[in-house]
């Protein structure tokens, strides 16, 4: 603990390693949902491989806890339209042609019985995956285009919280994720993404995935990229240090 009461995390990244002030510090967790990364979900019905989503789950639910227990606050991000598709965007628009292409609006059954729809809000399909539950004390937010800030409360709350850095984890890697910490940066938070928390399936069969290439490009221009290991690390050694 130093003279203004902080306590800064050295955490090893890249391009460099990166101090962070834990409370000044949010986990953001993008779109880590049901039809991301669960069997029957969107992705899941269109043949999306999802195997690399659920592989970053159990990462990413140690760095929640961790970061929860250490006093950072936990953000959810949700992607998922009104029931009337009024917040997709005009019919012709990319936002709502890209989607709609892939079901959005379709009605189906979830695994547990219940009546659900293909990203809309408040139903199965648009809730958290079961291992990433949300606690209380945690904030949910639903978007409805790829980054996370675009018409929605988040910048905002991170304001209210005097919040600096963000710990990014979720999917995907070269959309929602990238687009999201693309925004950060250009609100001025200092990102730090840990790539074994992150997935994604677009161009995961090409000799450079475009979940590495988002990782170059993050650590190159727009953040910091780093493990889950690194972010525990550092956790620790903030924990002999006090």
């Amino acid at each position: 603990m130093n003279d203004t009461d902080e306590t800064v995390l050295t955490v090893d990244a890249k391009p460099w390693p990166i101090g962070i002030d834990i409370a000044r510090t949010a986990v953001i967790v993008v779109d880590m949902q049901n039809d991301f990364g669960t069997k029957s979900g969107i992705f899941d019905r269109a043949g999306i491989d999802i195997s690399m989503i659920q592989a970053a789950i159990a990462p990413t639910a140690r760095v929640v806890a961790a970061g929860r227990e250490a006093g950072m606050k936990v953000i959810y991000l949700k992607m998922a339209f009104r029931s009337d598709l009024s917040d997709a965007g005009p019919p012709d628009s990319p936002n709502a042609t890209r989607h709609m292409h892939f079901g959005a609006g379709k009605a189906v059954l979830a695994p547990n019985g219940e009546q659900s729809r293909l990203l809309i809000r408040d139903t199965w399909n648009t809730d958290i995956v079961d291992a990433l539950k949300p606690q209380a004390g945690d904030v949910v937010i639903y978007k409805h285009r790829f980054s996370g800030f675009y018409e929605t409360e988040l910048d905002a709350t991170l304001k209210q919280l005097g919040t600096k850095y963000l710990i990014v984890t979720g999917c995907t890697t070269s959309v929602c994720v990238e687009s999201t910490i693309r925004d950060a940066m250009f609100r001025d938070y200092s990102c730090v993404l840990l790539a074994d928390c992150a997935a994604e399936p677009i161009g995961c069969e090409l000799p450079r995935s475009n979940h590495e290439a988002s990782l170059l490009v993050i650590q190159t221009l727009f953040g910091w990229v780093s493990e889950s290991a690194a972010f525990m690390r550092a956790l620790a050694a903030s924990h002999v240090a006090a």
